[in-house]
C-alpha cells in the first residue's frame, strides 16, 4: 500500500483525474492536487479536506517544480498530452521521480518514446506513458498471451464497448491528435507505423459471451499500435472498435459520462479481446469491466505502487507490458476487471474457453477470417 507517500496528480480535477485521486486515497497514498485551472483546482481541494492544492502550468517550469516538490511520483491526467507530457516529464526528471501518464494520444506517446528514452535510461528514471485503459490494458493482455513466445506474427486487440460517452478531455485530445496526423488513421504494419487516408473497413469480431459477434471498425486508431510493438517482436498490430462506440465518440451531441453508482462509474461496460497469432497457433486473453475512465485509475495507481516498491523489470521509457510482470499485474486488478487467461501462464489459474496451447480454435478460425478481411479492405 501507499504508506502515506505523496503522489502528485496533474489534471486532478478532470474526469479521469478524480478517479485517480480517489484510487490513490483508497490505496493509502496522499494525492497532491495540481493543474492549470485555478478555479477547478480549488473547488476539488475544497471537496477533499486535508489534500494540498498546488497550481502549476506547463508554460511555467518553476510552478511544475513546486508542484512536484517532495512527492514520490507524478501521474499526468491532463490532456491534450501533446502539450502536457513533455513539460511534466521534464519536471519529473528534474525532481528525480517516476512519471506515469494516461495518454491515449498516439503522437504524444510516440514523442515520449522518441524524445526521452535515452535520457531516462541514462538517468535510471522510470517513465510509463499510456498507463490507461487505452494503451496499457491491451498491452498487458497481449504480453500475457505471448507467454513464452519470443516473437509472433500478429496481435489483434478488439474493443467491445457498450457505448462511449466521451469526456471533454477526450474530445480535446482527439481533436489535437487528428490534427497532428492530418485526419489519417494510424496502423502498425510491416514493423512500422503507417498513416492511411482510406476508409477503415467494417468487419465482424467474435467476442466471447455475453457480447457475441459484433460489427467493428477495423484498424480503429488506438494507442496499442505504439505500446505493444515498443517491446514485443511482432510486425503487425491491429485494433478494432465496436461500431456503436465509434459512432458515439464521433457524434458531436453524445453526452458526457453520467454516474450510476457510488463510485462515480457510468453504465458503460467493456470487453477487450486480444488474439496473438504465430503461424497457425493462437493465444488469447480477455478482460471485461465497467467504465473505461474509471478502470484507468487502478491501472495508473497500481503502476505507481509497483514502481515505488521496486517491482519493475527495466528503467527508462517503457510500456506497461515491458516494465511489469503482465499476468501478475492483471491478477492484481481482479476487483476491477474480470479475466479469461489461458492456464498455461505460470501462476494464473483461470478458466480457458477451449484454447489449446498448440491448436487454433473455432473462434480462432473466425479471427483469421477477420484478419484477412481487414487486410483486403485496406490494401
Amino acid at each position: 500500500m501507499g504508506s502515506g507517500q505523496m503522489v502528485a496528480v496533474f489534471g486532478a480535477y478532470g474526469h479521469t483525474g478524480r478517479f485517480v485521486v480517489a484510487e490513490l486515497q483508497e490505496r493509502g497514498f496522499v494525492p497532491v492536487l495540481s493543474g492549470r485551472d485555478l478555479d477547478r483546482l480549488h473547488a476539488l481541494a475544497a471537496s477533499c479536506p486535508g489534500l494540498e492544492a498546488r497550481p502549476a502550468s506547463v508554460d511555467d517550469p518553476a510552478s511544475l517544480d513546486r508542484a512536484l516538490d517532495g512527492v514520490a511520483a507524478v501521474i499526468n491526467c491532463a490532456g491534450p498530452f501533446a502539450a502536457t507530457s513533455a513539460p511534466v516529464i521534464e519536471a519529473a526528471l528534474r525532481a528525480g521521480i517516476p512519471y506515469v501518464d494516461v495518454a491515449a494520444e498516439i503522437e504524444a506517446n510516440v514523442d515520449t518514446f522518441a524524445h526521452f528514452t535515452d535520457r531516462a535510461r541514462a538517468a535510471g528514471a522510470v517513465i510509463v506513458p499510456a498507463m490507461a485503459f487505452f494503451g496499457a490494458l491491451g498491452d498487458l493482455l497481449a504480453t500475457t498471451a505471448m507467454g513464452d513466445w519470443t516473437a509472433a506474427d500478429e496481435v489483434h486487440i478488439a474493443y467491445g464497448l457498450s457505448s462511449w460517452q466521451p469526456t471533454g478531455g477526450t474530445r480535446a485530445a482527439g481533436a489535437v491528435s487528428r490534427q497532428r496526423r492530418g485526419g489519417a488513421r494510424v496502423v502498425y504494419r510491416n514493423g512500422r507505423l503507417d498513416h492511411r487516408q482510406d476508409e477503415a473497413p467494417t468487419l465482424k469480431w467474435p467476442f466471447p459471451d455475453p457480447l457475441g459477434t459484433r460489427e467493428v471498425i477495423g484498424e480503429f486508431t488506438m494507442a496499442d499500435v505504439v505500446t505493444v510493438p515498443s517491446h514485443l517482436s511482432v510486425p503487425e498490430v491491429r485494433t478494432y472498435m465496436t461500431v456503436e462506440a465509434a459512432r458515439d465518440v464521433s457524434a458531436p451531441d453524445t453526452p458526457t459520462p453520467a454516474a450510476v453508482d457510488e463510485h462515480g462509474r457510468s453504465a458503460q461496460t467493456f470487453l477487450v479481446d486480444v488474439v496473438v497469432r504465430s503461424g497457425g497457433t493462437e493465444r488469447r486473453a480477455v478482460a471485461g469491466g465497467q467504465d473505461i475512465y474509471a478502470v484507468t485509475a487502478p491501472l495508473a495507481v497500481e503502476a505507481v505502487d509497483r514502481i515505488l516498491t521496486g517491482r519493475t523489470r527495466t528503467v527508462g521509457v517503457a510500456s506497461a507490458g515491458e516494465i511489469f510482470d503482465a499476468p501478475d499485474f492483471l491478477r492484481s486488478l481482479s476487483s476491477h476487471i474480470s479475466l479469461d487467461l489461458c492456464p498455461w501462464h505460470e501462476g494464473v489459474q483461470l478458466p480457458c474457453k477451449g484454447h489449446d496451447r498448440g491448436q487454433p480454435t473455432g473462434r480462432g478460425a473466425t479471427a483469421q477470417r477477420v484478419g484477412d478481411e481487414a487486410g483486403a479492405g485496406t490494401a
